[in-house]
């Protein structure tokens, strides 16, 4: 929690948190639940935000809609500050971590759309018999699965 002497000003009550986000009141306490937030309590045991959780909890929608695992943006929003509104190069130093990870995920749906074409090409539609894909069944060795398209 944060160091300094917080104001009533700086803390939101959830209901506001949920306006200024969209998200709901129970999508707030499960963030919470996960720990990707936290609330300070007041002295009479009611949860307030800090400003800043209005950036939290969008950069977790956006890290969802990247793809994201919660463990991953977890670890992300652990390099964020607490108690104050991350600064450019906060979150400069957090896009790197995912651009890396986004740009390898795009090479491999790039690849996956680029044999995909081809095998729907051919109009045998079968990945264990394709004589391109998959001759003399040479995969089935390898395990079950679409080999090709997810190795």
């Amino acid at each position: 929690m944060p160091a300094r002497r917080l104001k009533p000003s700086d803390l939101l009550s959830i209901g506001e948190i949920a306006r200024r986000t969209g998200l709901s009141v129970s999508a707030i306490r499960y963030y919470e639940d996960k720990r990707l937030i936290e609330p300070v309590r007041t002295g009479g045991n009611q949860r307030r935000f800090l400003r800043s959780d209005i950036r939290r909890l969008s950069f977790i929608l956006i890290a969802q809609r990247l793809g994201l695992s919660l463990g991953e943006i977890e670890a992300e929003l652990a390099r964020l500050p607490q108690g104050r509104t991350p600064t450019t190069r906060d979150w400069e130093a957090i896009s790197a971590a995912i651009r890396a990870r986004l740009d390898a995920q795009i090479a491999d749906l790039t690849r996956t759309r680029e044999r995909l074409d081809g095998c729907i090409g051919c109009g045998c539609l079968s990945l264990s018999h394709c004589a391109i894909w998959n001759p003399q069944d040479r995969l089935g060795e390898e395990g079950p699965g679409a080999r090709k398209l997810i190795g």
